[in-house]
């Protein structure tokens, strides 16, 4: 989601400049810094982020490079004139000389001078428009770049995660029968006391070692391995998406870690949790 995007073009001796920064956020969250002569189209431009960005945390800044071109202000010698009439008469009845700065005196007065503020035109409309498709437009490429960049990395780390997941199996038949001679083992020191029914101790090791089972989560995960890079080629905008899959992911592997009990199967299972985290946080920044 992140980019920057930067145009500028000279209008009627003026520059007119557009910057557009974008970060990462769960929403859109657009914040606007606009000359005043534009701030009528706010809302306009707040519509254009969000149907070109879509998502993310927005600073725009439209502005003006020489802003003295977009208001100039003259003397309203009409007003001037009337001042002067005005003190040269109030002299001559006072019988008082006129003012060496009568000029001075008279800029103080009010309406003397006039600011001459321009007005948007569709003209100058289009330009802005046509600068703000170009700064969308680096934006954009900044992020197609970063979002290849995420691509190969996700790929490789779905790919480890799946490796990972491949060498759990050599050791899932040896977990099973040294759990079932610990249990037979703690048995023997207790039949010279108690009488042990066999047939009830099988059943039992047999419901034990079905909890254990973890073909169920392997399918799983294997299943949301190949969701996750599926969603990543075809969705349009699949960051959130993505998210909620890894999310699912991390309960698949977080149970194997429980129903290990294999000191191999958890070294496996933690190496598998770090190729998923670095995930997590790379798929915040996905669009």
């Amino acid at each position: 989601m992140t980019g920057f995007g930067k145009a500028s073009c000279e209008y009627n001796n003026k520059k007119i400049v557009i910057e557009i920064k974008s970060l990462n956020s769960k929403q859109l969250d657009v914040q606007t810094r606009i000359a005043a002569l534009y701030r009528e189209k706010d809302i306009e431009l707040r519509n254009a982020i969000a149907a070109r960005l879509e998502r993310g945390k927005i600073d725009l800044s439209l502005y003006i490079e020489d802003a003295g071109a977009t208001a100039a202000t003259r003397i309203n010698q009409a007003v001037v004139e009337n001042y002067k009439g005005q003190i040269t008469d109030t002299c001559t009845a006072l019988n008082m000389p006129l003012p060496n700065n009568m000029m001075e005196i008279i800029l103080r007065m009010p309406e003397v001078l006039k600011t001459e503020v321009s007005v948007l035109d569709e003209e100058e409309w289009n330009v802005i428009l046509r600068l703000l498709d170009e700064a969308f437009s680096q934006i954009e490429s900044f992020r197609i770049q970063e979002g290849r960049s995420l691509q190969n990395m996700f790929i490789d780390k779905i790919n480890r995660i799946g490796t990972l997941l491949a060498e759990v199996e050599p050791y899932e038949g040896e977990r099973l029968t040294k759990i079932k001679s610990r249990i037979e083992e703690g048995l023997k020191t207790l039949e010279d006391k108690i009488a042990v029914d066999r047939n009830r101790l099988e059943q039992e090791m047999i419901f034990y070692i079905e909890k254990l089972d973890i073909n169920e989560e392997k399918v799983r995960l294997r299943n949301h391995l190949k969701y996750f890079i599926e969603t990543m080629d075809k969705e349009h905008a699949p960051g959130k998406k993505l998210g909620f899959i890894a999310q699912e992911m991390g309960r698949e592997i977080n149970t194997l870690g429980s129903k290990s009990n294999h000191s191999e199967m958890q070294i496996i299972v933690v190496k598998m949790k770090d190729e998923l985290e670095q995930i997590k946080e790379q798929v915040l920044n996905v669009l």
